[in-house]
């Protein structure tokens, strides 16, 4: 109703009541008629109207004056206000009411939504399109229901406003139109200020100019506060509220709802149906949104958004039971991997913001301050752009992974223990469990497929696959020491290494030992990998070392916290290092052995996308050759005997998908305090750990299973899992290829070199494969045939032509005398620690020493010097060794009455005999090389044999004569035995030995001192 309309509605109201005057009235007319034709009455209305139209004539024009006079204060002040506020063009003002806080998304791998990231507000973006109607026209009813019709501002809600502010009024309605609201949240602060009002009036005037009503509008339902939803956190935009308030989309909420949620942003914290927590409040306090919602219903049935009917219908709708339940957000539900996601995709955007600014990554590196400041903003850009972070994750193995190790029951007991608080000073009492992470990746693109990070972040806030660094035992084996020595032509799979106890170059003298605490003798470098042997693969390392593998080798797979003396450290080569590994790095090095030599650092982040899906960042591949595809086949190979005769073994009997050609590697620390089994086939690697956080053995024999039994188990039952989810990838069928330049070769156990006819005939002929470019070209000479053989002074060697068969031993076999001084085992007291503990039988065969010269022993012409103090001990006889170095035996003889000879009854090469119980008499003789006897030892009387016997006829033999003269009285006998062991003795050369031995443990003990603690292996 326009003016006009109201002005002839008003006279006629007043014509009417003119009408009805009574008829009492009339008389007065009548008069005031007579008075007016007398004149009297214009005379008057002049006078009185001239006086009236003068008064207000006054006071109209100080009024127009007042009002101008204020307008012009007003104008003036508003105009210094906003006189410092930059006139802001088109391009500026859509991206600051675009600029939305938006948290952003996380998704597994093949676009599978898993949830937001942690953020202090979450919010989603939506169009106009995708929110119902009903919602719309709440928030025009409620907030500005002048919004079609205004240009920005509504000037009588501003005086309003203003009037209320000066008056102090209790009740103040505000004036902020949607797009003054838009503008103080997107552009202007809250600050509570007519400077603040007035820029805020003069953009939202601008931005009316620039925006649609449509586009405002939706800008403004995309970042109005809605105060908390059903998982306790702070929400913003109407996508958001809608989700988190009742479970459905924007675009799906029906009347009462939309009345409910337009209601919130006046009081979020007061009308939000959940506290903190994420729980709903009592009635009581729900009762105030619900208040709230009925209001707006009014409202919008006052300016008949709604008919009366829809208003009373909504009105009573009970919304409370619509309010959705709280559900478990990434973090809650995912923590080890949404914490993962977000501290890589900070780093990954830190280093993209400081290129832009011209900085490297080595700056980065370099300056922790600059590194920290660019991590806090990456760290916000990610709460506050609406990232969409694409992971390499499968969410079905990843899930069935967490189930499989949540259930495992063979981890081992709990550990409890005490520690003093260092900031209480008092002490605490601890309990941990035995932790496990396992990571499995794609060799040849390098995508984490999968990992677990331990047995429940709530225990230690702790992701044991990336964030921890241990010790990794003896899985440190292939990659630093066989692999690196193989492409160095330094070994191959079938090179004999003798573990027997000697020095090796910065280790103690017999160091570092064994898992047995024994030697193993001559074995390839193939079993000994097999049976991860300490003592073998330090002396291959010994021979690398100085090449700085672990640069040229270790850091190209991607250990990245080596120290200076982890390069130069010999425990190394078994897992003795500072700072340790983290499962992730040890088991993205192995994929090196499944990609034929190549590494592809591992990764979980695909893709960085805007939420509009212009790509940030996209991850690219970058292999770098480490080994040669015959060094890789040759590795690959060796580890495949862990798992079939090797320390793995136990995987086998515990795989569900048998028929995958698996190679791998186990790996204890020091003390037990680590266990690992790290294993790839031809399509991914996977490897595990367990462990206590706080260092501590794993070793207790309560459990049934070893604890690499443990580990291994797990190992299995986690990639079967796995396995089960895509059979096809992680259970190939086909088996790693063998490249061109691996060949078959026979090689002698003994020294590793080509068979010889001798090896053969000792049987210790084996067969390898190896890289052609270093297979053996030399016929193995370890052996020599010299017939029969015979210990001379504890050497084996030959027999010559003269000497007693009865001494010889062997089948004609012996050790080549040149060869064991080329390999310094000539200073061996006892060849047999060579004998490894296979086979034995074949090795014992071998009768010691020989030379394929001759002339080993000296012709001296001499008998040997006689054996000394014969007496009886138990049932055996016993004497001293002739002091002659050429003595192979001695014979013994015996008489068995006083008037009998004696004969010889048996020899050795020992210096005891046994004997029968009885009456008789002994003496021993000494034998030499050559076949000469010695005189006869004193004689050795046993039992009664001096009593007489009867007189027999004289047949000119007497028997007391021929005895004396058959040797010499002991008298004679002790005499040249004196005389020759004193001649002997004079003739031995000085023994310095165990001098050279001494002074070099005494120097290795000094050297040892710098020396990490080395591990031991199974």
């Amino acid at each position: 109703m326009n003016f006009k309309e109201k002005c002839q509605a008003l006279f006629d109201k007043w014509k009417s009541k003119l009408s009805q005057t009574s008829i009492s009235s009339r008389p007065l007319l009548q008069e005031w008629k007579e008075l007016w034709k007398t004149g009297k009455i214009q005379r008057t209305s002049r006078i009185s109207y001239h006086v009236v139209w003068n008064v207000i004539l006054f006071f109209l024009i100080i009024g127009l004056i007042g009002v101008f006079f204020a307008g012009g204060v007003g104008a003036g002040y508003f105009a210094s206000l906003v006189k410092d506020e930059p006139v802001l063009p088109y391009q500026v003002m859509k991206q600051d009411i675009y600029n939305y806080d938006e948290t952003s998304k996380l998704y597994f791998a093949n676009e599978t939504y898993l949830g937001e990231l942690q953020s202090d507000l979450y919010r989603e973006e939506t169009t106009l399109k995708n929110i119902s109607p009903h919602l719309i026209d709440a928030v025009i009813a409620t907030e500005d229901e002048y919004f079609q019709e205004h240009k920005g501002i509504v000037p009588k809600a501003i005086v309003r406003a203003i009037f209320q502010e000066v008056t102090n009024a209790e009740t103040k309605t505000g004036g902020s139109t949607l797009t003054q609201q838009l503008i103080k949240n997107q552009i202007l602060t809250n600050e509570v200020s007519f400077e603040r009002k007035a820029k805020e009036m003069l953009l939202a005037l601008r931005l009316e100019r620039f925006f649609e009503k449509e586009e405002i509008l939706e800008a403004y339902l995309n970042v109005v506060p809605y105060g908390r939803n059903a998982s306790g956190d702070n929400i913003a935009g109407i996508e958001t509220a809608a989700q988190g308030v009742f479970g459905v989309s924007a675009k799906e909420l029906n009347l009462a709802q939309s009345a409910y949620l337009a209601g919130l942003p006046q009081s979020p914290s007061m009308y939000t149906p959940f506290q903190n927590d994420g729980t709903l409040k009592d009635k009581d306090m729900l009762q105030y949104g619900i208040d709230r919602m009925k209001s707006v219903l009014k409202r919008m049935y006052e300016s008949e958004y709604i008919t009366e009917k829809e208003y009373k219908e909504a009105s009573a709708y009970d919304v409370a039971k619509d309010f959705t339940e709280g559900s478990p957000s990434s973090i809650d539900k995912y923590p080890y991997l949404t914490f993962t996601i977000e501290d890589r995709a900070e780093k990954i955007l830190a280093k993209q913001l400081a290129k832009k600014d011209g900085h490297s990554e080595k700056d980065l590196e370099t300056d922790k301050d600059l590194q920290a400041d660019y991590l806090e903003r990456a760290k916000r850009d990610l709460r506050v752009n609406g990232y969409e972070i694409h992971t390499t994750i499968d969410k079905k193995m990843y899930d069935a992974m967490q189930k499989t190790a949540k259930e495992f029951a063979y981890y081992g007991p709990d550990r409890t223990y005490t520690k003093k608080n260092p900031n209480t000073g008092e002490v605490e009492k601890i309990t941990e469990k035995v932790q496990t992470a396992s990571v499995l990746i794609e060799n040849s693109s390098g995508k984490i497929l999968s990992f677990v990070g331990g047995r429940g972040y709530e225990d230690d806030n702790w992701n044991h696959a990336f964030q921890g660094k241990r010790s990794n035992g003896s899985t440190m084996k292939p990659l630093l020491a066989y692999a690196p020595a193989m492409e160095e032509g330094v070994i191959q799979p079938g090179s004999v290494i003798a573990d027997y106890p000697k020095q090796i170059p910065g280790w103690e003298f017999g160091k570092p030992g064994n898992y047995s605490g024994g030697h193993y003798g001559l074995i390839s470098a193939r079993e000994a990998l097999a049976k991860s042997h300490n003592f073998p693969v330090a002396e291959i390392y010994s021979k690398i070392i100085n090449n700085d593998p672990a640069s040229k080798y270790l850091e190209k797979m991607g250990f990245t916290s080596l120290t200076k003396g982890d390069h130069v450290h010999p425990s190394l080569s078994i897992g003795g290092m500072e700072h340790g590994v983290s499962v992730e790095e040890n088991v993205n090095a192995f994929t090196t052995f499944g990609n034929n030599g190549k590494f592809v650092d591992a990764y979980m982040i695909e893709k960085i996308t805007t939420k509009s899906g212009d790509v940030v960042y996209e991850h690219k591949a970058d292999a770098v050759d480490v080994f040669s595809p015959q060094t890789t086949y040759l590795t690959v190979d060796m580890m495949r005997d862990v798992l079939t005769n090797g320390t793995g073994v136990y995987a086998n009997s515990q795989l569900k998908h048998r028929g995958v050609d698996w190679a791998g590697k186990t790996g204890t620390s020091q003390e037990y305090k680590d266990s690992w089994f790290v294993a790839t086939n031809p399509n991914v690697t996977f490897g595990t750990w367990i462990g206590y956080k706080t260092a501590y053995s794993l070793n207790d024999a309560g459990m049934g299973l070893s604890y690499g039994q443990r580990n291994i188990k797990l190992w299995a039952e986690l990639i079967n899992s796995a396995t089960d989810v895509d059979p096809e990838l992680l259970a190939p069928s086909k088996n790693f290829q063998r490249p061109n330049g691996i060949v078959s070769r026979s090689y002698c156990a003994i020294s590793g070199l080509l068979p010889s006819e001798l090896c053969e005939q000792a049987g210790l002929v084996k067969s390898d494969i190896y890289n052609s470019k270093y297979v053996p070209t030399k016929v193995d000479d370890s052996l020599v045939s010299g017939g029969s053989m015979v210990v001379v002074n504890g050497k084996t060697i030959a027999a010559g032509p003269n000497t007693p068969s009865e001494f010889t031993i062997g089948d004609g076999l012996a050790f080549n005398s040149a060869f064991l001084k080329r390999k310094g085992y000539d200073k061996l007291s006892d060849l047999s620690i060579l004998f490894p503990r296979t086979e034995r039988e074949k090795w014992e065969k071998i009768s010691g020493v020989g030379s394929s010269s001759g002339g080993a022993i000296k012709n001296d012409g001499k008998a040997p010097n006689t054996p000394s103090s014969l007496r009886k001990s138990g049932g055996k006889l016993t004497w001293g060794k002739s002091s002659s170095k050429d003595v192979v035996g001695y014979r013994i003889y015996q008489a068995t009455g006083p008037g009998n000879s004696f004969s010889q009854i048996g020899h050795t090469t020992s210096t005891s005999y046994n004997i029968n119980s009885g009456n008789a008499r002994y003496y021993v003789k000494a034998v030499d090389y050559f076949g000469k006897e010695s005189t006869p030892s004193a004689e050795l009387i046993v039992g009664d044999t001096k009593k007489e016997e009867p007189e027999k006829p004289d047949k000119g033999n007497n028997k007391e004569s021929h005895k004396e003269a058959e040797k010499p009285s002991n008298a004679v006998q002790e005499e040249q035995q004196a005389e020759t062991t004193t001649d002997e003795t004079d003739k031995q050369p000085e023994n310095t030995e165990d001098d050279d031995k001494d002074s070099t443990e005494e120097n290795q003990d000094a050297e040892g001192d710098d020396t990490p603690e080395a591990t031991t292996e199974e």
